[in-house]
């Protein structure tokens, strides 16, 4: 029991975070770890848990959806789901060790791209502007990581996004659709997978669902600087944990 008011809470903040800066899988991830599980059994399980706060998020923002330049929204949500399938399939075929190995990788890696998005990168200062090719092949790839791993997409879809010429709005807007898509087609793979522990899953799905109702509550109300720096420096302490203490 205590376990799982353990998860809710983590699911609730997940929810609050992903409703107001991103990055929910950065406090998911180490609560599904520290409650026992692998940390592949823990990726798969937080995709899931997180996936219908990541739909409500796409919904809402649906009268901003768009395509990106002269790729469309379909293309763009066409390519999505593929890729999120492929990195759904991959992840299923990683065995449990390697998937341990690389995860302090992976967490460093979403840890930059959050930092990058947060604070480096200048809105309206895009030095790269991505034509329609380009666009659609990132996305694939974006869409691919997203659905083995999935933490920082949120920024690595704004970037791009805004590099095919998308407004902020725009591009926030499409980027939670586009996020609910990819994930929905790993989803799919995941519900008849062993490794997803479907308890901890909808206590964390239910946290994360009043934590994005809290969050809409709270978005300007709460100082989103000073919760991105504590979202970077939880990654670089799990992130330096993981370096020196493999789980």
């Amino acid at each position: 029991m205590l376990i799982l008011i353990f998860l809710f809470v983590a699911g609730l903040w997940a929810g609050l975070q992903n409703s107001l800066a991103g990055g929910g899988s950065f406090i998911t991830l180490p609560a599904l770890i520290l409650s026992g599980m692998t940390p592949l059994a823990a990726n798969i399980t937080s995709t899931v848990a997180l996936f219908p706060g990541q739909v409500t998020s796409g919904f809402a923002g649906r009268g901003l959806v768009t395509g990106a330049g002269k790729v469309p929204f379909w293309g763009l949500f066409a390519l999505s789901i593929v890729g999120g399938a492929l990195g759904g399939l991959l992840l299923l075929n990683t065995p449990s060790d390697v998937f341990t190995r690389l995860v302090p990788w992976l967490v460093l890696f979403a840890t930059s791209v959050f930092a990058w998005g947060s604070f480096f990168r200048k809105p309206g200062e895009i030095a790269v502007h991505l034509g329609p090719v380009a666009a659609a092949v990132t996305q694939f790839l974006i869409a691919i990581y997203g659905g083995y791993f999935g933490g920082g997409i949120g920024f690595l879809m704004m970037a791009a996004l805004s590099m095919a010429g998308l407004s902020t709005r725009a591009a926030a807007a499409t980027k939670n659709a586009l996020a609910g898509v990819m994930n929905a087609s790993a989803v799919l793979l995941f519900v008849t997978s062993p490794q997803v522990h479907w308890t901890q899953a909808c206590v964390l799905g239910i946290g994360a669902i009043f934590g994005g109702l809290l969050g809409a509550w709270a978005l300007h109300r709460v100082n989103e600087k000073i919760l991105r720096m504590v979202i970077v420096g939880l990654g670089i302490v799990l992130t330096l944990g993981l370096f020196l203490k493999p789980i």
